[in-house]
């Protein structure tokens, strides 16, 4: 039970890795009450060696990563706290198991051309997943459906400008005191 608390708010920002996800999730988690969290980070360590090295993660490595994350948003929503996830959610199904967590689940799709994704792949220091995988991402994305809650926004915009316009599309509550320090 909630009592007088208002509802949580369990958003995941989506798209292939490079779109800016983490970003994103990260400026709308310091632009909201939503608690951040990585989704990479859920990843056991076989999953990552399996990227590093350029192999794309099958269904079969990807379903209990994709219960941890539901159940992780599930634990927040008991707590009465709302989340932002960093997460690829590429295909329906994988949404599907992101929703069986808290009772509703909001979807931010971050997309964009190839050209300028993988142009930010090529830049980024320090991520695991090597621009070699863009293609087998691209492949296996399925859009956000019409009756899958959710905005779609392109990543040519600005990081400050997409974090806007998600907190302003999904109505997510502002943040009433500013962290300082």
């Amino acid at each position: 039970m909630t009592g007088d608390r208002p509802p949580t708010r369990h958003v995941v920002v989506m798209g292939v890795s490079g779109a800016g996800k983490t970003t994103v999730a990260r400026g709308i988690s310091e632009l909201t009450e939503l608690v951040f969290a990585e989704a990479d980070e859920f990843h056991p360590p076989v999953n990552v060696a399996r990227m590093r090295a350029g192999i794309p993660l099958d269904d079969a490595a990807r379903w209990p990563w994709l219960r941890d994350l539901a159940a992780w948003m599930a634990g927040r929503h008991a707590e009465g706290v709302s989340t932002v996830l960093a997460c690829s959610a590429l295909k329906r199904s994988y949404r599907d198991v992101l929703r069986q967590g808290p009772p509703t689940v909001e979807f931010v799709h971050l997309a964009g051309t190839a050209e300028l994704i993988r142009d930010r792949m090529t830049r980024r220091v320090g991520h695991y997943m090597p621009a070699s995988l863009l293609d087998s991402q691209r492949a296996t994305l399925e859009e956000l459906g019409s009756d899958e809650p959710g905005v779609v926004l392109d990543v040519a915009a600005s990081p400050e400008e997409l974090v806007a316009a998600a907190v302003r599309r999904l109505g997510l509550p502002r943040r009433t005191s500013m962290r300082t320090g």
